[in-house]
């Protein structure tokens, strides 16, 4: 009979669809339990720090329009250059940076609990009398006080501010300094003609100022690279905190000097630049200030550096990067062959669009650090609930912004502009830009899940996959009904990107075989 009943539950254990996992203990969603404590104490300041750099970026643009229109236009060409370089190299350099230092972290930190575990067990005095009132009390205060109290034994314990070493974040820190550098001459090499090719003319006014800022701002990439390489190796340790407070000091430092070096000391363009470098390298020191307390930055060998581990997880992620940012920028070049109050709406629209990105993004941070340490410990449990619990949040927080832009861009469309057209065809996308945003949250808390699971294989090449249907609807649709086509191409995009991500959890494939049984 017992037979029986084994065999039915495995039956049915085979019957269970990984789809359930999206639904898994709904009812527990605003419950403050200890993962939701865990997922909010990692995603609220990652967000908050995705965000505070935008904010400076508005009030540093803010500064500069008090120079005119040619050194507003001049940087705005510049910056849009400087994100186009950094984007290919940051995003995989983070990404996999939070999985492998989760990872090695955890791995760590169970070589530890296992040996002051053994080593517990050896100094111990063998005894019956004191075995028996050492099983009469578990708690962790009780073998704390029994520990402590065995005198020169100095392998049981390990002193709490040691620092380790760590060959993920040694590379990281490694990648991220030769891709800064790299950056940083081929940007000053190559600025005159990556203007030219963005549109700006020889002979145009902007050339000499954009230029200008491009070149010094490029000086400031090898911190740029760094301090994202380190904010990578503090959510693989799941602190949030220390990238958020490094942020705000670097941001406030741009804000105090904006104002002293372009108007007190009459730099222009060139005071922007400058603030902007020293506010980046500030940054990256207080974050390496608080890194080199944890961790020793210098492997005991370069055999330690994972090079080829990172390049290969690190191409994979470069081809995905290049196939979302194709799509996105073959938008925009359609809607500007519309004119250009098509382009005016279209960038006011997508920048709405594109706002779930900053706060989901908080949540795929704290999704992928915690499902990296789970998939380490083989703790399948804690992954299925990591997975439903941070979904959703996406979704949550996808219907929330769905409902402000929505009503936002209905009545407060004005405060972007006061043009006719333009209002009326941001009218037009509003239904597309604000039903959405669930579905672009959870594209993006998709993107953090597959990489807690490692799976960036599969990542990489669903997007090409993505991008390459996406393109055709964009070609296809804008032609035939021109701005609204475009936003029913970006809509299919979405859709087939958070249908990827969900595919192969939902299908119980490659690290989420689990999810089966």
């Amino acid at each position: 009979m017992a037979e029986e009943e084994d065999g039915l539950n495995l039956s049915r254990g085979k019957r269970k669809l990984p789809l359930s996992v999206f639904f898994k203990d709904a009812r527990l969603i605003f419950k403050k339990d200890e993962l939701a404590l865990e997922i909010l104490r990692i995603a609220v300041p990652a967000a908050l720090a995705l965000t505070a750099d935008p904010i400076a970026s508005l009030i540093d643009t803010a500064f500069i329009g008090h120079l005119g229109a040619v050194e507003v236009a001049a940087v705005g060409v510049a910056v849009a250059v400087f994100n186009q370089a950094s984007r290919v190299a940051i995003f995989p350099l983070v990404s996999i940076t939070t999985s492998f230092v989760a990872e090695e972290d955890t791995i760590g930190r169970m070589n530890t609990e296992e040996n002051q575990d053994d080593n517990l067990e050896k100094a111990l005095p063998k005894n019956n009398e004191m075995k028996e009132l050492i099983k009469e009390d578990d708690s962790c205060k009780s073998t704390t006080q029994w520990s402590s109290s065995i005198q020169g034994n100095s392998k049981l314990t390990k002193p709490v501010n040691e620092t380790r070493n760590m060959s993920s974040a040694s590379s990281a820190l490694f990648f991220g300094g030769v891709l800064g550098l790299l950056q940083a001459i081929f940007l000053i090499a190559a600025a005159k003609p990556l203007l030219q090719f963005m549109g700006v003319k020889s002979d145009s006014p902007m050339l000499n100022p954009a230029r200008r800022y491009l070149t010094l701002r490029s000086l400031g990439a090898p911190a740029i690279l760094l301090s994202l390489a380190m904010q990578g190796i503090f959510r693989g340790f799941k602190d949030t905190k220390t990238p958020l407070y490094a942020t705000m000091a670097g941001d406030v430092l741009n804000i105090i000097l904006d104002p002293i070096l372009i108007f007190s000391l009459h730099l222009g363009v060139t005071g922007a630049a400058i603030a902007h470098i020293i506010s980046q390298y500030l940054i990256s020191v207080i974050l390496l200030w608080r890194l080199v307390k944890k961790i020793n930055l210098l492997p005991p060998s370069i055999k330690d550096l994972q090079f080829g581990r990172f390049l290969k997880s690190g191409s994979l992620l470069l081809a995905r990067v290049i196939a979302v940012t194709f799509c996105v920028t073959l938008a925009a070049s359609l809607s500007a062959r519309l004119g250009s109050t098509s382009m005016a709406a279209f960038q006011i629209c997508l920048q709405l669009w594109l706002t779930t990105s900053l706060l989901a993004d908080g949540v795929a941070v704290a999704g992928q650090a915690i499902l990296a340490s789970a998939f380490t410990e083989k703790d399948h449990e804690k992954a299925t609930a990591t997975i439903a619990r941070v979904l959703q949040y996406g979704m949550i927080l996808g219907l929330g912004l769905s409902l402000v832009i929505g009503i936002g861009l209905r009545f407060g469309s004005g405060i972007f502009t006061k043009d006719v057209n333009v209002i009326h065809l941001i009218t037009i996308a509003l239904p597309f830009v604000a039903a959405t945003q669930p579905i672009n949250s959870l594209a993006f808390v998709f993107d953090g899940v597959n990489f807690g699971a490692s799976d960036f294989a599969y990542s990489a090449y669903s997007m090409v996959l993505v991008a390459i249907v996406s393109i055709v609807s964009l070609f296809l649709l804008s032609k035939s009904n021109g701005f609204i086509g475009i936003w029913v191409a970006l809509t299919i995009y979405m859709c087939l990107r958070t249908l990827a991500g969900a595919w192969r959890i939902a299908t119980g494939a490659g690290p989420w075989r689990f999810l089966r049984s």
